[in-house]
């Protein structure tokens, strides 16, 4: 292990980011993930997901086009789950259904922009946000641009390998795991909630 070990943290970093790979973050093995960079437990990942979703002021879900396109069997019922996700967590969602650039205009309401996420997050002040059905390639330097330049919180939910640009990457999210993090987040809610039911007596 090196003295200096690269974290990746929300922003903004810079105009010109590293690339975490390229800093020494690897992508983890299978039932891995990584949180700021470091290797850990799915099932710690899971956990650090929801309270940073319970924990943001103005979460967002943004689903690209793996997710938002039924093109194969089994998309729809995994969209389904992420709209159950979203909402338990109290999360917007704002799709991202093609990479085509948006110019000149963009509505930052209602589409995001992978070549200029930022201006969505900066618009709708969004403090912590989830990549799901985004293809990796555009995935990573959407990632990649919002950590240069805002301080959004960034977790990807990835049906491969998972995301180095992530603050929080879970790979081979598929169907089951999205459940089990719908209902980790649903237990942290009636935790929080009764907590503070306790404390306003």
């Amino acid at each position: 292990m090196t003295a200096f070990q690269y974290q990746v943290l929300a922003g903004p970093e810079g105009y010109l980011p590293p690339a975490a790979a390229m800093m020494g973050v690897e992508l983890p093995d299978k039932g891995e993930a990584l949180i700021e960079g470091q290797v850990v437990s799915d099932e710690e990942a899971l956990h650090k997901i929801a309270e940073k979703l319970l924990g943001a002021e103005n979460p967002f879900f943004f689903p690209g086009p793996l997710l938002l396109w039924a093109w194969r069997d089994g998309v729809e019922e995994k969209a389904r789950a992420i709209k159950d996700l979203a909402e338990t967590a109290g999360a917007k969602i704002i799709p991202m259904p093609d990479y085509r650039p948006k110019y000149p205009m963009i509505n930052p309401d209602v589409e995001i922009n992978p070549n200029h996420p930022n201006l969505t997050i900066w618009h709708n002040n969004i403090d912590a946000c989830v990549f799901v059905g985004v293809h990796c390639h555009y995935a990573n330097m959407a990632l990649k641009i919002i950590r240069g330049g805002t301080d959004c919180y960034t977790i990807a939910l990835c049906a491969e390998a998972g995301h180095e640009d992530a603050m929080i990457s879970l790979r081979d999210a598929g169907l089951e795991k999205i459940k089990r993090l719908t209902t980790i987040v649903g237990d942290k809610k009636r935790q929080l909630a009764g907590r503070e039911a306790i404390c306003s007596r």
